[in-house]
């Protein structure tokens, strides 16, 4: 494993290796992805080892536009819309598949729809290089917390990837929002780094799908993003000891770290994966969370807490 200090630098030699069905990981717009060429059924299955990722656990292919997206997916005047106002940026669209698309068959996990999106930045870079999309979900261990600093992918996986490419933070810090256009009702899979009430002036109202729904794209399980110690949401002093804070707003107790202390729900969404990254390895016995509220990218952060808390130590944070 190399760690590129420049991401520009090194994308000649990302492509290489992703030629060669090698894993790079690769930073975007929400978090570090672990990146594979798509269409080649080896370098895909490396995803799934390194990650120790479960095989009906779909993954997202990244693109770099809509025209090598129509490759892949069967796009309705919906999905056009959707990917002409908010591509490149922190939307997945899930869409039938096309036609002869030439995906490993991993890929979709042996769904016949497609989770994809244009990202900014080096993953459409590479895309645009290899003429074909890359397979990329968050790049750390299965359920753990996702990476938003290259250090983070370093950290967690190491040998596992061939290349990491450093671009610095991710400025988003959240997974993108996941919308299903496969029927005629949008379904909402996975609130995200794109406000979905943005996206529902464009297809109306986001139906969420039931509990026991299928897993028809990435991050809908139960227990994900978690940390190795117990995590407790909306946590209300006194703290017990050896708990570490995330704090919100004027929320705050010691020791711990703040994700906003202005209120700011974007700024909170920027820190969250690291600091809960930062407190996982503090040596606390567990972490304690504030109450965040659930407007704007509060949803989606919210969202991720539930779901850390359910896998986090002994999976019982409420």
């Amino acid at each position: 494993m190399e760690l590129v200090v420049n991401a520009t630098e090194g994308i000649n030699r990302a492509a290489r290796i992703l030629r060669e069905g090698g894993l790079v990981a690769v930073p975007t717009e929400t978090v570090y992805g672990l990146a594979a060429d798509a269409t080649n059924g080896d370098a895909v299955a490396k995803i799934y080892a390194a990650k120790g990722r479960p095989s009906f656990n779909p993954l997202i292919i990244h693109v770099d536009g809509v025209e090598m997206a129509k490759r892949y997916g069967r796009f309705d005047e919906r999905a056009i819309k959707l990917a002409e106002r908010f591509w490149p940026g922190p939307l997945t669209l899930v869409l039938p598949l096309a036609e002869s698309h030439g995906l490993a068959p991993a890929v979709t996990a042996g769904l016949d729809s497609v989770a994809m999106r244009q990202p900014s930045g080096p993953m459409a870079e590479l895309a645009t290089l290899l003429d074909r999309p890359l397979a990329a979900p968050s790049a750390n261990s299965s359920g753990r917390i996702s990476p938003t600093l290259a250090q983070h992918v370093a950290v967690d996986l190491g040998t596992k990837v061939d290349l990491i490419l450093d671009n610095g933070p991710c400025p988003v810090g959240l997974e993108s929002t996941i919308i299903s256009l496969v029927g005629e009702t949008a379904l909402l899979l996975r609130e995200g780094g794109l406000d979905r009430s943005v996206a529902a002036q464009i297809v109306g109202p986001l139906v969420k799908p039931k509990p026991d729904a299928n897993v028809a794209a990435p991050g809908m399980l139960s227990a994900h993003y978690a940390p190795r110690i117990p995590l407790l949401r909306d946590f209300s002093s006194p703290m017990p000891e050896g708990m570490a804070f995330l704090g919100f707003g004027e929320d705050m107790h010691e020791p711990g770290l703040n994700l906003s202390p202005s209120g700011d729900v974007n700024e909170a969404a920027r820190n969250l994966f690291a600091m809960m990254q930062e407190l996982d390895r503090s040596g606390a016995r567990s972490i304690g969370v504030a109450p965040i509220p659930h407007h704007g990218l509060g949803a989606a952060i919210n969202d991720r807490l539930q779901r850390a808390a359910n896998g986090s130590g002994d999976g019982d944070g409420r």
